[in-house]
């Protein structure tokens, strides 16, 4: 988890904020886009590519948890530190260039968006558990909703490219450019920590889910965060729509490139994942 952690909230964060004032520092609103972008770890699609890499699902599952909660307490600062302090360090500036950022509208959005979900799935199973039981809760009512999560994200895919269609058409150039430095952070934040991880010693499974949590994005946070702050017609949520159309070609041929590089790898039983837990003393 410490690895984790280390990937997602401050190598993801930094090279993300690197790429987008090396690619982007005559485009304020598109930087701010690719930089909010970066501070929104993934929390959904990256269970989707741990399960084509055959990575570990039950981990997978545990980092995806603990950063929807370092999203809700961390989310909101990092925003406000990133957009609008530390790019007020960068020499050269000028006031244009700098695009204040409230700590309480970003939270606001992140309440909206995380916390009422989470509080709403709480209260599901509390109350459903308390009267039909844990196994009708698992075995009968998790089936039947989980449908609604892939129907979710088809719907949002759905009205964000709808809502920014013509725009993509119109201005071919700047999809290009918002796009370079998507790509390289998708490639690199997966190569670091594949790498990283394989070299602390861990399994293929466990590396796998690593790499993916690391490299993947919670684009639906960075659309609905832009759009509430900036508004639905900035430049902000237009980056920020782009990100899931070059991530998802870019993850798929991840995965193959991670699937390759499974047989670099000791064939273990799913037991012996974690050396440190399967043999205490």
């Amino acid at each position: 988890m410490g690895v984790s952690l280390f990937q997602n909230w401050v190598l993801g964060p930094f090279l993300m904020f690197a790429l987008a004032w090396i690619f982007l520092p005559d485009l304020p609103q598109y930087r701010v886009g690719l930089i909010i972008i970066g501070l929104a770890r993934c929390i959904a699609m990256v269970l989707v590519w741990n399960a084509m890499a055959k990575g570990h699902t039950e981990y997978a599952a545990l980092l995806v948890g603990l950063n929807s909660i370092f999203q809700m307490l961390l989310y909101a600062v990092l925003a406000w530190f990133f957009v609008t302090f530390l790019s007020g360090w960068i020499g050269g500036l000028t006031a244009s260039q700098v695009v204040p950022i409230s700590i309480l509208d970003v939270a606001g959005t992140v309440l909206f968006y995380l916390g009422v979900p989470l509080a709403m799935g709480f209260l599901t199973r509390t109350i459903l558990v308390r009267r039909r039981g844990t196994r009708w809760y698992e075995e009968t009512f998790i089936p039947r909703l989980a449908p609604t999560a892939i129907l979710g994200l088809l719907f949002t895919v759905v009205v964000m490219f709808s809502l920014k269609g013509d725009r993509i058409v119109e201005l071919p150039w700047d999809v290009f450019r918002i796009a370079v430095p998507l790509v390289l952070y998708f490639v690199i934040m997966f190569s670091v920590s594949f790498a990283m991880s394989k070299r602390l010693g861990f399994g293929y499974e466990e590396t796998t889910t690593l790499a993916f949590t690391a490299a993947s994005n919670n684009f639906e946070l960075a659309i609905a965060t832009t759009i509430g702050i900036f508004g639905i017609a900035s430049g902000q949520a237009f980056a920020a729509v782009i990100g899931p159309l070059i991530e998802v070609p870019v993850l798929v041929n991840l995965v193959r490139v991670a699937l390759r590089m499974k047989s670099r790898f000791p064939q273990r039983g799913r037991e012996t994942a974690f050396p440190m837990a399967a043999n205490p003393k």
